[in-house]
């Protein structure tokens, strides 16, 4: 039985003493929702936007294709360019067909063949690169940012110099200094001239979260610089520079296409889409297919790269929610 009085405008419910009492139940329920509830953050809300972002669902399952079809090429195909006799001149130009999908170059090579394991080439560019790019001009940059002064200072005048050096130009002056080239060759070449854009996206991002209260608060608290720098500073300053990392992956990637095609990036033995297109440029009036396939498999993997860096940066800017 329950009876209800009022006092002033308040409406009061009161139970019977046989009632059962609620109290403790209502006293636990915050404490239980509080520990269900995940705690909100960017990471948090950007990995939740990405789960119902389509683009990053095709753009990641390509990626993942990629990096599976150049770490083990056997899964897709059978043949090896580098065996003996893996090209037959009689089969020279031949156009595709169900035995022979992609058809024959002009030296009688299996461009299917090919083009799968010109793949790995490609793809260990764009990753390395990238990978060196974000460790040096991501370091530096937090260096220049936090310490300030005249490191900060020597550190960007330093930085302006790379930064006068265009990245193609740059790579193409000294691949050809260096000679015969590989896909590490390349892929320091174009990391020496590609982290001067991460130092400086590093530094401002630093710069941007350094005097903010929760940092403060961790120095009056008495965190020494280390704890303060890898708890506050870097996970909240490094967003960006993933973004700007994940977008120039494929940059690289076509950088390294347009560096082989000019006959200095990766050299024979070795295999790249842009050495195909290389080889193909020749002949790709007469047969075109041997022109498509590797300009195609290049196009598709720089544009996966670049959908997982659009969605990315989507999901990680603030100002676009």
């Amino acid at each position: 039985m329950r009876e209800t009085t009022t006092v002033g405008d308040e409406l009061t419910d009161t139970k019977t003493a046989g009632a059962p009492s609620t109290s403790g139940t209502v006293g636990n329920t915050p404490g239980k929702k509080a520990k269900k509830e995940r705690e909100a953050s960017l990471w948090s809300d950007a990995v939740s936007d990405l789960r119902r972002n389509p683009i990053f669902l095709i753009g990641s399952a390509l990626v993942l294709l990629l990096i599976v079809l150049s770490a083990v090429p056997q899964w897709f195909t059978p043949d090896s360019p580098f065996t003996a006799g893996a090209c037959q001149l009689q089969d020279s130009l031949k156009k595709p067909s169900a035995d022979h999908w992609f058809g024959f170059d002009v030296q009688g090579c299996d461009v299917y063949t090919r083009t799968v394991w010109a793949a790995r080439n490609s793809i260990i560019v764009g990753i390395v690169t990238t990978a060196l790019v974000i460790i040096v001009g991501g370091a530096l940059g937090l260096v220049a940012g936090w310490v300030g002064g005249i490191v900060d200072s020597m550190l960007s005048r330093f930085t302006e110099i790379f930064f006068a050096i265009p990245l193609l130009l740059g790579g193409m002056l000294i691949m050809s200094g260096l000679g015969k080239g590989n896909a590490w060759t390349v892929s320091v070449v174009l990391a020496t001239l590609g982290w001067p854009q991460i130092f400086r996206i590093m530094r401002s991002s630093v710069l941007q979260n350094k005097n903010n209260d929760y940092v403060v608060a961790a120095r009056a608290l008495g965190a020494g610089t280390w704890r303060i720098t890898m708890r506050h500073i870097l996970p909240n300053a490094v967003a960006p520079v993933i973004v700007v990392g994940a977008i120039s992956l494929g940059v690289y990637i076509g950088a390294e296409a347009a560096l082989s095609y000019l006959g200095i990036g990766v050299q024979p033995p070795g295999i790249s889409w842009g050495l195909m297109v290389s080889d193909a440029s020749v002949r790709w009036l007469q047969a075109p297919h041997v022109l498509l396939f590797p300009a195609a498999a290049l196009s598709i993997t720089v544009l996966a790269f670049i959908m997982v860096g659009d969605a990315v940066r989507d999901a990680l800017d603030p100002k676009l929610r």
